[in-house]
C-alpha cells in the first residue's frame, strides 16, 4: 500500500487550519469579547479590549475620570471568571492625563513605592493626602483588594489611574504609572 502524498498533505493543511481556526474563533468569541462586553457594561468605561495570550488575558481599558478602577476590576474578575479561568488578569489603563497630574504623581512616587515595599498600605492615603495638599485642585482617592492598589488622580476633567500589583515580586518597576 503507497500512501499518496498530496491528498495527505491537503488533509493535514484542511485539519491543521481547522483547528487553529476553531482556536481562534473560541479565543475571540468566548473569551476576549465577552470579557470586552463586561468591562463595557461598567460606569465610567469608555472601552475595552481585551487579548489573550497562553497564560494572561489582558485587558486594555479607557475610562473616564470619574471611574471606580477597583469596581471596573472586580466585576470583570466576578462577571467574566467563567472566560478568565486560570489565567492571569492584568489590566492597562487609559485616560487623558495632565501634565499636572505626571508631576504630582512623580512627587509622590517615593512615598508609594515605600510603602508598597514595606507593605504598609496607610502609608500610600497619607501620601495621597500631602499630594492633595502640595498640588491644589488635584484629589486623590485609593483602594484595595486582595490583588492590587487603585489610585485616582483627578484634576478637573482629566485623570490619572495607576494600579499597583500587592504581590512582592512584581514590583521592580510599575509598567503603568
Amino acid at each position: 500500500m503507497k500512501i499518496k502524498m498530496v491528498p495527505l498533505a491537503i488533509t493535514a493543511a484542511l485539519s491543521a487550519s481547522l483547528l487553529f481556526g476553531g482556536w481562534i474563533t473560541y479565543r475571540h468569541y468566548g473569551v476576549e469579547q465577552p470579557l470586552d462586553r463586561v468591562a463595557e457594561s461598567v460606569n465610567g468605561v469608555q472601552s475595552a479590549a481585551a487579548s489573550m495570550t497562553s497564560g494572561q488575558i489582558v485587558l486594555n481599558v479607557k475610562l473616564k475620570p470619574d471611574a471606580d478602577l477597583a469596581e471596573v476590576y472586580r466585576k470583570v474578575k466576578e462577571e467574566g471568571a467563567g472566560q478568565i479561568g486560570g489565567k492571569k488578569l492584568e489590566f492597562n489603563v487609559e485616560s487623558e492625563t495632565s501634565d499636572q497630574l505626571e508631576k504630582a504623581w512623580s512627587y509622590s512616587l517615593f512615598d508609594v513605592a515605600q510603602a508598597m515595599e514595606t507593605r504598609h498600605y496607610s502609608e500610600i492615603r497619607d501620601a495621597m493626602d500631602k499630594l492633595s495638599a502640595r498640588f491644589p485642585g488635584v484629589t486623590a482617592t485609593t483602594d484595595m483588594d486582595d490583588d492590587n492598589v487603585y489610585i485616582r488622580l483627578v484634576d478637573g476633567k482629566t485623570a490619572k489611574f495607576v494600579v499597583l500589583p500587592r504581590e512582592a515580586a512584581s514590583l521592580g518597576v510599575w509598567p503603568n504609572a
